[in-house]
Protein backbone atom coordinates (compact mmCIF):
# COMPACT_ATOMS: atom_id res chain seq x y z
CA UNK A 1 0.00 0.00 0.00
CA UNK A 2 2.60 2.10 0.51
CA UNK A 3 4.48 1.52 -2.54
CA UNK A 4 1.19 2.15 -4.47
CA UNK A 5 1.32 5.49 -2.79
CA UNK A 6 4.47 6.80 -3.24
CA UNK A 7 4.18 5.57 -7.09
CA UNK A 8 0.98 7.94 -7.17
CA UNK A 9 2.71 11.02 -5.61
CA UNK A 10 5.73 10.31 -7.98
CA UNK A 11 3.50 10.17 -10.81
CA UNK A 12 1.79 13.13 -10.05
CA UNK A 13 4.85 14.91 -9.02
CA UNK A 14 6.19 14.32 -12.67
CA UNK A 15 3.16 15.24 -13.99
CA UNK A 16 2.86 18.29 -12.86
CA UNK A 17 6.98 19.34 -13.57
CA UNK A 18 6.24 18.35 -17.17
CA UNK A 19 3.36 20.34 -16.96
CA UNK A 20 5.42 23.48 -15.89
CA UNK A 21 7.88 22.71 -17.82
CA UNK A 22 5.66 22.40 -21.32
CA UNK A 23 3.71 26.05 -20.25
CA UNK A 24 7.00 27.64 -19.35
CA UNK A 25 8.57 26.55 -22.87
CA UNK A 26 5.39 27.87 -24.61
CA UNK A 27 5.74 31.10 -23.11
CA UNK A 28 9.34 31.24 -23.27
CA UNK A 29 8.57 31.11 -27.25
CA UNK A 30 5.70 33.46 -27.31
CA UNK A 31 7.72 36.15 -25.50
CA UNK A 32 10.33 35.43 -28.26
CA UNK A 33 8.63 35.80 -31.56
CA UNK A 34 8.29 39.79 -31.43
CA UNK A 35 12.21 40.09 -29.79
CA UNK A 36 13.57 37.48 -32.69
CA UNK A 37 10.91 39.56 -35.09
CA UNK A 38 12.49 42.67 -33.98
CA UNK A 39 15.91 41.83 -34.54
CA UNK A 40 15.65 39.86 -37.88
CA UNK A 41 14.07 42.62 -39.13
CA UNK A 42 16.42 44.84 -40.34
CA UNK A 43 18.13 42.14 -41.97
CA UNK A 44 15.34 41.06 -43.41
CA UNK A 45 12.88 43.24 -45.47
CA UNK A 46 14.47 46.42 -47.04
CA UNK A 47 14.13 49.56 -45.04
CA UNK A 48 11.00 51.84 -46.93
CA UNK A 49 10.98 55.63 -46.72
CA UNK A 50 9.34 58.29 -48.05
CA UNK A 51 9.43 61.95 -48.69
CA UNK A 52 6.93 63.76 -46.43
CA UNK A 53 5.61 67.49 -47.84
CA UNK A 54 5.75 69.57 -44.76
CA UNK A 55 4.69 73.17 -46.58
CA UNK A 56 5.71 75.55 -48.88
CA UNK A 57 9.54 76.42 -48.59
CA UNK A 58 8.34 80.51 -48.63
CA UNK A 59 6.16 79.87 -45.83
CA UNK A 60 9.20 79.27 -43.10
CA UNK A 61 10.93 82.59 -42.16
CA UNK A 62 14.88 82.84 -42.10
CA UNK A 63 15.86 82.15 -38.50
CA UNK A 64 12.86 80.05 -37.33
CA UNK A 65 12.49 77.24 -35.67
CA UNK A 66 8.79 75.20 -36.82
CA UNK A 67 7.23 72.08 -35.10
CA UNK A 68 6.05 70.22 -38.37
CA UNK A 69 3.58 67.39 -37.99
CA UNK A 70 2.91 64.23 -40.58
CA UNK A 71 1.75 61.16 -40.70
CA UNK A 72 4.14 58.12 -40.58
CA UNK A 73 4.53 56.60 -43.74
CA UNK A 74 3.96 53.25 -42.66
CA UNK A 75 0.99 53.62 -40.38
CA UNK A 76 -1.12 50.62 -39.11
CA UNK A 77 -4.33 50.45 -39.29
CA UNK A 78 -4.67 50.67 -35.17
CA UNK A 79 -2.85 53.68 -35.02
CA UNK A 80 -5.11 56.45 -34.59
CA UNK A 81 -3.14 59.31 -33.69
CA UNK A 82 -0.30 57.71 -32.94
CA UNK A 83 0.14 57.56 -36.30
CA UNK A 84 1.40 60.82 -36.09
CA UNK A 85 4.86 62.37 -35.82
CA UNK A 86 6.76 65.50 -36.33
CA UNK A 87 9.83 67.47 -36.38
CA UNK A 88 11.30 70.63 -35.69
CA UNK A 89 12.51 72.15 -38.83
CA UNK A 90 14.65 74.84 -38.76
CA UNK A 91 15.34 77.58 -41.66
CA UNK A 92 18.57 78.91 -41.66
CA UNK A 93 19.61 82.61 -42.67
CA UNK A 94 21.13 81.48 -46.06
CA UNK A 95 17.73 79.81 -46.82
CA UNK A 96 18.70 76.40 -45.85
CA UNK A 97 16.58 73.97 -43.55
CA UNK A 98 17.23 71.29 -41.22
CA UNK A 99 14.53 68.45 -39.76
CA UNK A 100 15.64 67.61 -36.25
CA UNK A 101 13.74 64.61 -34.61
CA UNK A 102 11.54 66.40 -31.58
CA UNK A 103 12.78 63.21 -29.47
CA UNK A 104 15.47 63.48 -27.18
CA UNK A 105 18.46 61.27 -27.88
CA UNK A 106 18.90 60.69 -24.40
CA UNK A 107 15.28 58.15 -23.93
CA UNK A 108 13.18 59.71 -26.51
CA UNK A 109 11.08 62.35 -24.38
CA UNK A 110 9.47 65.02 -26.53
CA UNK A 111 11.92 68.25 -26.85
CA UNK A 112 10.95 72.08 -27.36
CA UNK A 113 11.82 75.12 -28.91
CA UNK A 114 12.87 77.88 -26.59
CA UNK A 115 13.41 80.58 -29.11
CA UNK A 116 13.94 83.27 -26.89
CA UNK A 117 17.05 80.88 -25.40
CA UNK A 118 17.72 79.57 -28.92
CA UNK A 119 17.64 75.91 -27.15
CA UNK A 120 16.08 72.59 -27.52
CA UNK A 121 15.42 71.65 -24.04
CA UNK A 122 14.04 67.82 -22.38
CA UNK A 123 11.72 68.26 -19.80
CA UNK A 124 12.26 64.49 -18.57
CA UNK A 125 15.94 64.89 -17.58
CA UNK A 126 17.54 67.82 -18.56
CA UNK A 127 18.65 67.55 -21.77
CA UNK A 128 19.69 70.81 -23.64
CA UNK A 129 20.81 70.92 -27.27
CA UNK A 130 21.95 73.99 -29.09
CA UNK A 131 20.29 75.54 -32.21
CA UNK A 132 21.85 72.72 -34.14
CA UNK A 133 20.98 69.83 -32.61
CA UNK A 134 24.32 69.16 -30.91
CA UNK A 135 24.35 68.62 -27.05
CA UNK A 136 24.82 71.52 -24.77
CA UNK A 137 24.45 70.20 -21.56
CA UNK A 138 22.35 67.11 -19.37
CA UNK A 139 22.58 63.18 -19.97
CA UNK A 140 22.18 63.03 -23.77
CA UNK A 141 24.42 61.10 -25.61
CA UNK A 142 24.50 62.26 -29.07
CA UNK A 143 22.99 64.96 -30.66
CA UNK A 144 19.44 65.27 -31.83
CA UNK A 145 18.53 62.85 -34.82
CA UNK A 146 18.30 64.69 -38.41
CA UNK A 147 16.28 63.78 -41.35
CA UNK A 148 17.03 64.86 -44.71
CA UNK A 149 15.65 67.70 -46.46
CA UNK A 150 15.08 68.61 -49.63
CA UNK A 151 13.26 71.53 -51.45
CA UNK A 152 10.76 69.67 -54.19
CA UNK A 153 8.68 72.34 -56.54
CA UNK A 154 9.09 75.09 -54.03
CA UNK A 155 7.78 72.94 -51.40
CA UNK A 156 10.27 71.61 -47.94
CA UNK A 157 9.84 67.87 -48.11
CA UNK A 158 10.92 65.72 -45.27
CA UNK A 159 12.69 61.75 -46.03
CA UNK A 160 11.29 59.64 -43.31
CA UNK A 161 11.02 55.90 -42.77
CA UNK A 162 8.63 53.94 -40.50
CA UNK A 163 9.87 54.48 -37.31
CA UNK A 164 11.47 57.38 -37.15
CA UNK A 165 13.18 57.49 -33.44
CA UNK A 166 15.19 54.25 -34.72
CA UNK A 167 16.33 55.11 -37.96
CA UNK A 168 19.80 55.65 -36.41
CA UNK A 169 20.98 55.79 -40.01
CA UNK A 170 19.42 59.31 -40.48
CA UNK A 171 21.14 60.48 -37.23
CA UNK A 172 23.53 62.92 -38.47
CA UNK A 173 22.86 63.18 -42.23
CA UNK A 174 21.31 65.91 -44.76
Amino acid sequence: MKDEIKKTEESRRNFIMKLSLGVGGIAAFAVSIPVIGALLAPLLGKEEVDWVTVGAANDFKPGTVTLVTFQNPDPKAFAGVTANTASWLRKDLNNNFIAFAVNCSHLGCPVRWEATANLFMCPCHGGVYYHDGTVASGPPPRALSQYRVRINKGYVQIQTGPIPITNLRASRTR
